[in-house]
Formats: structure tokens, sequence, C-alpha cells
């Protein structure tokens, strides 16, 4: 198969480039000219020598927010349905699934439920990060052959099985292995986050007003976002003056709790002829685990992402200084703050210096979570998932009123998301790319 770059002329998804078939039509029985059959003809060749490009090609979240009326398996179909709806492919080209979080054999119950018998199936479960890295697996599979098309799938009732005391919030991991050591210390999920937040303001003199406008900033954009669950303005002082959580979180350092679902659609660089969507590329990707243990973590200031973002950013080509945007998990404000410095943005220990005067809004310097991130849109969970989705629709120009836009209106054409999982045990980092 020659080798093209995205975008150029005679490459898939180019104009002018020749279709297999039109886009959102199937195949008919036996035919051998559809997407699916020239991508699996040449899927050998092009996996001997590593080259096959990989696109998103549909994105979509469930209802989200407030959904009292459905089970996390209808919010996974929901999500399935509507990104491959966006993408406008069947089901039928999808032959690998990515899911966790959901189910006893995981990934096996989503893919029954949703009608699919995958051939590739990846169940990694690292925290929010997982969607990040499970990302990089799958580009990984599909560029070497071993898939076509991998459905990223995702959803749940959080907040929904609380109000119905169907469980409970959690306020730890449990107390079995490496965390028998801690759990009698009592501190929480959050204290551990709160701990690494104190740090950060000792060692380098960041403060609770720079954390602080990291929540306003994430509430201006959700404002935008007609999807997001919270969009009335808030000021420092609202953020500084709300109910403590843990030290030195008050209310609205903290994500909200929600209920829903995304789904994400990465397919070979043969399938982006039929897609209706125009395609973003993934550029380059990396991961990294760091501790589950406190006394295990070398530096309560930096965060495993200081090692995937090297690795995305280098196996991309790419700065961050390129970027157009960042989608990065922010379950707590000190999440995006120390993230950024870790990702390059700024020097450590300038991060907070970096989240001031309004550098992360949608007219910023640089743009961070766009919808509203964990902060003020919507947080069901696992939500690595849904900065995936929102950095597509923002390349694609498709995110409405809050749509990122540079000089002349021009279209954004770079981004980064960034997962965090568990108590800053993990990272994932995905560099994306349009045209």
């Amino acid at each position: 198969m020659t080798s093209t770059t995205p975008g150029s002329p005679g490459s898939p998804g180019s104009p002018g480039s020749p279709r297999t078939t039109a886009p959102g039509t199937r195949p008919a029985p036996g035919a051998d000219t559809s997407a699916a059959a020239s991508a699996s003809a040449s899927a050998s060749a092009s996996a001997s020598a590593g080259k096959r490009k990989v696109a998103v090609v549909g994105v979509s979240l469930s209802d989200c927010g407030r959904v009292d009326d459905a089970t996390p398996y209808t919010l996974h179909a929901q999500a399935a349905r509507r990104a491959l709806a966006d993408s406008g492919l069947g089901r039928e080209v999808v032959d690998g699934l990515a899911s966790a979080g959901l189910g006893i054999l995981a990934p096996i119950e989503v893919a029954e439920y949703l009608g699919l018998k995958p051939r590739w199936v990846d169940s990694t479960s690292v925290g929010g990060s997982t969607w990040e890295v499970m990302a990089a697996h799958a580009a990984d599979a599909i560029a070497a052959g071993h898939a076509n098309a991998v459905l990223l799938v995702y959803g749940s009732t959080a907040r929904a099985d609380i109000k119905a005391g169907r469980r409970t919030g959690n306020l730890s991991f449990g107390a079995r292995g490496p965390l028998q050591f801690e759990v009698p210390y009592g501190h929480t999920l959050v204290a551990k986050y709160a701990m690494a937040a104190r740090r950060h303001m000792h060692q380098y003199g960041t403060t609770l007003e720079q954390l602080a406008s990291v929540a306003v900033q994430a509430r201006a954009n959700a404002a935008d976002n007609p999807q997001a669950m919270f969009r009335d303005p808030i000021i420092v002082d609202d953020v500084l003056s709300g109910p403590m959580i843990a030290d030195p979180f008050t209310k609205l350092h903290c994500c909200i709790r929600s209920d829903g679902g995304a789904a994400v659609l990465l397919v070979a660089e043969e399938y982006v002829r039929d897609c209706r969507t125009d395609p973003v590329w993934i550029l380059g990707t990396g991961e990294h685990v760091s501790h589950t243990t406190m006394s295990e973590w070398a530096d309560f200031t930096v965060s495993p992402a200081a090692v995937s973002g090297r690795l995305a950013f280098e196996r991309a080509g790419l700065r961050p200084d390129e970027m157009d945007l960042a989608e990065i998990y922010d379950a707590f404000t000190y999440m995006t703050l120390v993230t950024l410095e870790d990702l390059g943005f700024c020097a450590k220990g300038e991060g907070g210096a970096f989240v001031e005067k309004g550098r992360l809004t949608l007219n910023g310097d640089l743009p961070v979570n766009t919808d509203g991130g964990g902060l003020s849109a919507q947080h069901p969970g696992m939500r690595g998932l849904f900065l995936l989705v929102e950095a597509v629709r923002q390349l694609r120009g498709e995110a409405g009123e809050r749509q990122v836009r540079g000089a002349g209106g021009r279209l954004p054409e770079l981004a980064v998301a960034s997962g965090t999982g568990g108590w800053f045990c993990s990272s994932g980092t995905v560099v994306l790319g349009r045209g």
C-alpha cells in the first residue's frame, strides 16, 4: 500500500479520493468492494510495516447529567449507537471493543449487550486514564492489523444509583493489598489529592486563589455547553467560601457526580473514505503508572503525566506549545494545574501563575476543558473518554457556542487529551490532529 500523509491528495478522506462505497451504505452480501473488505485485504500488507494510520471517525455522548431511568448498559448502547451514526459506518465493521467498569466479565458482557463479537478486546482498568490508555492500545492494534475498527465505550449511573440507595459514595477503594497499610490512618480518596495539593502549595507557593481560578474558568467554559450540569458563573470567593471537603479543597474544588456515557470509534485509514465525518488522526500516545501506595510516590508535585505526556509528544513529533487546546482530567482543581506542568505547558512550580488571568477559557491562550470538564459539565466516574469526545468535536468544528477558534476564525488543528487514574496512580495522553 502506498503510504500517504493524512489529508494529502490521494490519501483516505481527502477531497477527490476514490470511495469504495457511498458514505453510510452497507455492502451487499458477498460484495468485496466495501471499506471493510478492502481494509481486511490490505491489513496484512500494511501491518507488516506497521504503517496503517489510525483516525477517530465517530464520537458521542449518551444522555448525561441526571438520568434516573436508565441502566449503565442502556447508556453504553446509547453512546455506541450514536458514535456509529456519527461516523456513518455500521456495527458490522466493528471488530474490536474496549470497555471497563461494568460487568463481571468486562468487556464480554458489554459486547454481548451491544450485539458484537469482537476479535480484539481490551479491558484495561487504570481509573480515569483508562480510555486514553485504551486508545493507545487500540491505535497500536489497528496499525498492526490486529483490528480494523475499535469501539471504546463507557456508561455509568453513579449519581442515580446513590440517589436511589443502590450504592454509597466511595470514601476509599478498599482495605486489602497495599491499601491496608494506609487505611488505618483514615485518609480518603479526596484526602490523597488534597495532600498532594498542599505539598505543591508548600513547595512552590501555589495559592488557594490560583487553584480556585481553575474551577472558575471551567465553569465559564461550561456556560456555553448545553449538556453541562452546572452553567451559572462562579467567582473565586464562591470557591473559597464553600463547605470544606478535604483541606484545602472546598466543594467547588471537587468534581461533580453525574450519570452518563461516551463512545469513540477508531478505524484504520482505509475506512475513512466511507465515513460521513472528517477524520481526526491519532498522532502520538503515551502511558505511565506511578504508584498505588502514597509512601511509594516519590514526589507529590509530579504526576505520571510527566512521562505519558513526554512520550505522546515525542511520538507525535510535536511540542506542547503547538497545541490549540487541551482536555485534562479534572476530578480536582489541582489535577488540572499539575498536569499542565507535567505536560510541559509551563515549568514545574509555575502552574499557579499559568492558570491565572483567564488563560484556560475558550478565548484564553490555552483553552482547557472546553466543555466545562468534570468540575462543571459531567463526571460519571472514569471520565477519560469524555476528554477524547470533546477534543474531537473541537477539532472538527462541531462544538457550537463553545467552539475554540484562532485568528480569523481558524479552527483548531491540534489537541491533547490527558487522563489521570486513581490518586495520580496512572496517566494516558493522546495527541490528536486534523487534516
